[in-house]
């Protein structure tokens, strides 16, 4: 049976439940079509290791998530989704046993960077202090549409325009410059390189420092919250509210194409059904994958197809998941209180490990983001045991065997075991997922990208995905992008999927027609 709506939502990850919610806000009819036979997307937890044993699949940490004021505008605390915090939010473990730990308690992590360099605990105050002068006006520039008029002004406000102008030239800097122009010890110097790494950035590239220093302040802030009971609560939450306002989300529903007639989006095909939208079709797909796949490169510009010929997907990852006896025995008891942990050398062992990447190898001493989430939300296995995983990035295309995966996630644990010695006696159950099961599981992690695009300079702000608006318009009347290969890019913010539904309301709004010529003229400046 054919169906009609005022929008319909392809996707049931964060940024589409996000898009959902804002227009049945709005007062319109919203259908969310979902792959899968469950929704969230990369934020979805099961039992995979052991039972009792709750694992997050792919996401896990959100300190963007509660830093975002678009998901903080949402309530959800009213549906249900109650924050969790490890006793620390971060610690990087140096060869050498030394740990470097980020905690909520500025003092706290001001004595740990301190040890390494007694100045730079008066250097990371300073540092933190001149983030809760800009951090309303930063985050409202990264998870508002670009570009960001209103935010910009409420920095030169704030700051004026020196620093303002300084702090644009934080953003673009390697962040091991960043580390070696505020920090003189090589503890903060790694706190800001290791959340770099969270992207596929390594300590040498420009742009690396914004994101490594945005991460490690909101840390500092807000740390490293984990949903309670798993990360499909805050799904949960997403769905219950659309619910609430009239939104639905049906599964197991591939859309297979979207519907479009003389440049203007009217609906998708799902199997033998059509579903048409009076209003809007809202894509949390990578931005690839709307263009080549649904819409079809015959109705695209030529330049369009070119420029996506060039899209830049990041790093492919390999997860291991775990169950343990007991928490991890590290020989270094600081480690033991983080949520998240670092392993992966000094801040030379990182870029190697990037650079090992970079050149199609397989590195042999790999960077792992490791969390501890029973650490961070008792709820999530047996009392006086552990949910454990780790994820490390290995260069895209490889292809990846049974047995090397399981040799890659033996040498992921021997890596941990060097630091923590009778961690692998303490395992009773693993779960091993490369490119090729992470795609399975949720189609927009292509070949294991788990940020949608690469985050370096060239495919961010008017760049990402590709030369263009950087907003959520399509060239095709009607039809957004609100997948992380949007602007403002990766992490669980909601960001690109509130940029999609403003673009849509903005679009059926008092001055829509004045919208949509002022688009449509800059996409055939752009496209012609």
């Amino acid at each position: 049976m054919n169906e009609e709506v005022d929008a319909v939502v392809i996707g049931s990850g964060p940024n589409g439940l996000v898009a959902a919610n804002l227009l049945a806000d709005a007062g319109w009819d919203v259908l969310v079509l979902e792959a899968q036979g469950s929704p969230g997307g990369a934020v979805r937890t099961a039992e995979i290791t052991a039972p009792g044993f709750r694992n997050d699949l792919y996401s896990a940490f959100y300190p963007l998530g509660l830093g975002s004021p678009v998901l903080n505008g949402l309530e959800l605390e009213r549906h249900g989704l109650r924050w969790c915090h490890a006793p620390s939010v971060l610690a990087h473990v140096f060869p050498d046993d030394r740990v470097a730990l980020l905690s909520r308690e500025v003092d706290v992590t001001a004595k740990s960077v301190g040890a390494f360099a007694h100045s730079d605990a008066d250097a990371w105050y300073a540092e933190f202090e001149a983030w809760q002068r800009v951090r309303t006006a930063v985050l409202n520039s990264l998870l508002r549409p670009f570009p960001p008029v209103r935010a910009g002004a409420s920095l030169l406000r704030a700051v004026g325009v020196g620093d303002a102008l300084r702090l644009t030239r934080l953003l673009t800097l390697p962040v091991r410059r960043l580390g070696e122009e505020r920090f003189a010890g090589e503890g903060a110097r790694i706190l800001l390189a290791g959340n770099t790494m969270h992207t596929d950035l390594g300590p040498d590239q420009a742009g690396g420092a914004g994101f490594g220093w945005l991460l490690a302040m909101l840390g500092q802030e807000v740390g490293n919250p984990v949903p309670e009971g798993g990360a499909s609560a805050l799904t949960a939450a997403l769905v219950s509210r659309l619910n609430s306002a009239g939104g639905r989300v049906v599964c197991d529903s591939r859309v297979s194409s979207v519907l479009h007639a003389r440049g203007v989006a009217v609906g998708v095909r799902v199997g033998d059904t059509l579903v048409r939208a009076r209003r809007a079709v809202i894509a949390d797909v990578p931005a690839p994958v709307l263009y080549m796949d649904l819409v079809g490169a015959a109705a695209l510009p030529q330049r369009l197809i070119d420029d996506l010929s060039r899209f830049q997907y990041d790093n492919a990852t390999i997860k291991v998941d775990w169950a343990l006896s007991s928490p991890v025995p590290w020989t270094n008891s600081e480690a033991g209180s983080a949520g998240t942990v670092h392993l992966g050398g000094d801040m030379n062992g990182l870029a190697a490990a990037a650079n090992d990447v970079a050149c199609q190898r397989i590195p042999r001493n790999p960077f792992l983001v490791m969390g501890q989430m029973t650490t961070s939300d008792p709820t999530r296995s047996p009392a006086g045991t552990e949910s454990a995983w780790a994820y490390t990035h290995v260069p895209r295309g490889a292809k990846w065997t049974d047995d090397r995966l399981r040799r890659r996630a033996d040498r992921v644990e021997q890596i941990i075991e060097e630091r923590a010695p009778g961690f692998r006696s303490l395992i009773v159950g693993r779960s091993v997922a490369g490119p090729d099961q992470l795609e399975a599981g949720n189609a927009s992690l292509v070949e294991g990208s788990i940020n949608a695009g690469t985050a370096a300079i060239h495919q961010q702000l008017v760049f990402r995905p590709v030369p263009g608006l950087g907003r959520a318009d399509t060239p095709f009347d009607r039809l957004y992008l609100a997948n992380a290969s949007a602007w403002p890019g990766g992490g669980v913010h909601g960001a690109a999927g509130a940029n999609a539904a403003r673009a849509a309301l903005a679009r059926h709004g008092r001055a829509g027609e004045v919208y949509r010529m002022v688009v449509q003229g800059a996409h055939r400046a752009i496209y012609s």
